[in-house]
């Protein structure tokens, strides 16, 4: 199996880690998360010989997600998925908080998941995990095979999703990382929704936050 390849545009005011993965040699890559300028990532995608055949939300808020309808017009059909659980926030503009921005903003998601479901796109197997606590439907997605995790805003490098928006618990975000992200192992790569790359290991031994979780 050829090697799984993440590379990262940072898009946006709020510098929103928009990923795309493929493997090594391959033609078709998932695209994770799109705030904003789909032509720009098209364009880069594009140029590494790349076409999207999927687009995967980690959750609904604008940063995350007001690139997705053009993106996938632009290409033609690339599957949107998402936490079915995120539904509310994916189509009501005043919860995801681009209504606050004057540019109201709703996306339907193809394939909705539950917690435990798994997808195979273009060689890359992947299971969706839930993750409350940043929104109700907020989750991550955990690529086994080759030790990474898309973790969204629910765990950055030793720090934490916020929890005061619609929606948000910090109990359940609590919950989510110790009784999920904390069973995976120490040296899986976790790729956060903003901000520096880190360690399953690394953040249980110096995250301020959460540390005292595992």
């Amino acid at each position: 199996m050829n090697k799984l390849v993440v590379g990262c545009i940072v898009l946006g005011r709020l510098e929103t880690n928009c990923y795309y993965l493929y493997r090594e040699g391959g033609s078709e890559a998932i695209v994770v998360d799109p705030p904003l300028h789909a032509d720009q990532i098209h364009v880069t995608l594009m140029e590494k010989g790349l076409t999207v055949k999927a687009i995967l939300l980690t959750h609904g808020h604008f940063d995350h997600i007001m690139g997705v309808n053009e993106l996938k017009e632009i290409c033609e059909g690339a599957t949107v998925y998402a936490s079915k659980k995120e539904i509310p926030l994916l189509t009501d503009p005043s919860l995801n908080h681009s209504r606050l921005i004057g540019k109201e903003y709703k996306v339907n998601a193809d394939v909705l998941l539950s917690d435990g479901d798994e997808a195979e796109i273009s060689g890359m197997k992947f299971r969706m995990i839930e993750t409350p606590g940043h929104s109700v439907g907020s989750c991550c997605y955990y690529f086994e095979e080759d030790n990474v995790l898309i973790s969204g805003d629910t765990l950055f490098f030793e720090s934490v999703g916020r929890t005061d928006f619609p929606t948000g618990s910090a109990g359940d975000l609590r919950t989510s990382i110790s009784e999920k992200l904390w069973k995976l192992p120490n040296d899986t790569a976790v790729y956060p929704g903003h901000g520096d790359f880190t360690s399953i290991g690394h953040e249980k031994e110096y995250n301020p936050y959460c540390c005292e979780l595992q």
